[in-house]
């Protein structure tokens, strides 16, 4: 399971990276995973999608 983390990209900076503003899903390296998403809640649903919960285990 990757730690991954929402991290808004503004206009100047993705012009010095050479990718398109918006919300990137990351590792904590700060490689980008997915993206560009629209809002932090688009983006947090597709790392939810990525991560999900570990399922709880009865006993």
């Amino acid at each position: 399971m990757q730690n991954l983390s929402p991290r808004h990209v503004k206009t100047e900076e993705s012009l010095r990276l050479g990718v398109q503003s918006g919300w990137y899903s990351t590792k904590v390296s700060g490689t980008f995973v997915t993206g560009p998403h629209e809002s932090e809640g688009d983006c947090l649903k597709k790392i939810a999608e990525l991560n999900p919960a570990p399922a709880k285990r009865k006993f």
